[in-house]
């Protein structure tokens, strides 16, 4: 059996056992997710949450163009994802919490001009988490944590009342 025959037997298994997001996973990695740099672990978890992200957006009825990206970059900013971060933090493992550090430690270049250097640490954490749970293929795990992240927090529920009365 060749490599490419191996690879293909690889990913029937994994979708079969993984659940329907291990059917976007084409080509695993060369290296277990462990070795991964977590500077590529957040590279792919950048476009996984984003992914994660237009798919929630586009589950509500306004779909114009423009009202998607507006409400997508509230989301996927470096400053969005700090806080999204720090409201995982009480629900992340000890594993989870490991990869969250690696990914806040690592050296990934210079952030963008318009983001605070902090914020974009912690954003790389997220998304370097991300990552890591994907090639997991714990894709019931991204489900949970994603549904926290979107959950209105008990603040946003206050001043919702608060508004109505």
């Amino acid at each position: 059996m060749n490599s490419h025959e191996r690879e293909k037997e690889s990913m029937e298994e994994a979708v079969q056992g993984e659940g329907a997001g291990a059917a976007l996973l084409f080509h695993r990695p060369a290296k277990k997710t462990q070795l991964i740099n977590p500077v590529v672990l957040a590279y792919v978890g950048d476009s996984v949450f984003e992914l994660l992200v237009r798919q929630y957006l586009v589950s509500f009825p306004n779909h114009k163009s423009h009202h998607l990206h507006r409400e997508a970059t509230k989301i996927v900013s470096a400053k969005a994802q700090r806080k999204l971060l720090e409201k995982w933090q009480p629900m992340l493992t000890e594993e989870e919490a490991d990869i969250v550090r690696r990914g806040r430690n690592t050296k990934s270049g210079a952030p963008p001009k318009n983001a605070d250097p902090a914020d974009y640490r912690q954003a790389t954490a997220l998304e370097c988490l991300v990552g890591y749970l994907y090639y997991e293929g714990r894709v019931d795990r991204l489900h949970e944590l994603f549904e926290a992240a979107v959950a209105p927090s008990m603040e946003e529920q206050q001043d919702e009342k608060e508004g109505q009365a």
